[in-house]
């Protein structure tokens, strides 16, 4: 437990160490991962090593106890052949094996309980650093989302100010003015360089072409050259009329007289 401690110590060294200096929150974020998972390969350095003691620890302690089960067979061989002498010192390097190996039990246990205790930590710290680094994921896509809205933000309070629509306002001017010179300056150019006999015929024909739409019109509203002379006739006789009617009253005015 102490090498975590001394990770998590560490950690958050690293961690006051990189606020103290106002970084770049995603470089803060990738830098911690890194001495996350930095520190985590030493821890497991250090667990692997406590798991070989504990295995070199059993093996001590079967092999304590093979021992003592070697001396207790030759105690036994003695036995039979009469050599209680012999049996006797069997049994004592039979014992001395036998305490030997509960002694190993003692440590092996310890170790063992310790290494599964450390394993188990080890475990959590690799999971707890998995799960900051998917939150490390999450942070900085917030960070680049709020990046991006102030980045929004700034460009509509620019657009605030009307000083770039005045100036697309200005060359829409400007452009106008300069197409209507070009046009100008063709029209002037066509009638500098032009045939005067061409241009008279062009006026006769647009003016022959306005004769046609009058006499089209007249047409559709039922006024044909007869109707007209027809008219113009009536017209007359209508005078005539109006002229004998006055002189026959002069007449009769000059009788009564």
């Amino acid at each position: 437990m102490g090498i975590l401690n001394r990770i998590s110590t560490l950690v958050r060294a690293n961690i006051n160490d990189l606020i103290s200096k106002s970084e770049d929150p995603e470089k803060i974020l990738n830098q911690l991962i890194l001495d996350m998972k930095e520190q985590l390969i030493q821890a497991k350095k250090q667990v692997a090593v406590a798991i070989a003691d504990e295995k070199r620890l059993k093996k001590q302690l079967e092999n304590e106890v093979e021992k003592s089960r070697e001396w207790e067979k030759k105690a036994m061989m003695a036995v039979r052949a009469g050599r209680d002498d012999l049996a006797k010192e069997a049994l004592t390097r039979k014992t001395e094996h036998d305490s030997l190996a509960e002694e190993y039990q003692v440590q092996w246990e310890q170790q063992k309980a310790a290494a599964d205790q450390l394993r188990n930590s080890l475990r959590q710290l690799n999971k707890k650093i998995e799960e900051a680094s998917r939150k490390k994921n999450l942070l900085i896509a917030r960070k680049k989302r709020a990046e991006a809205q102030k980045t929004i933000q700034n460009t509509m309070s620019g657009m605030n100010d009307t000083s770039a629509f005045d100036a697309f306002d200005r060359m829409e001017g400007k452009i106008t003015q300069m197409e209507a010179e070009a046009e100008a300056s063709a029209e002037l150019a066509g009638e500098l360089a032009g045939d005067d006999l061409s241009a008279q015929f062009q006026e006769l024909e647009a003016d022959h072409g306005g004769d046609e739409a009058l006499a089209a019109l007249k047409a559709k509203m039922g006024m044909t050259e007869e109707a007209e002379e027809t008219q113009f006739e009536f017209e007359e006789e209508e005078e005539e009329a109006e002229e004998t009617v006055s002189a026959r009253r002069g007449t009769w005015d000059s009788d009564e007289g």
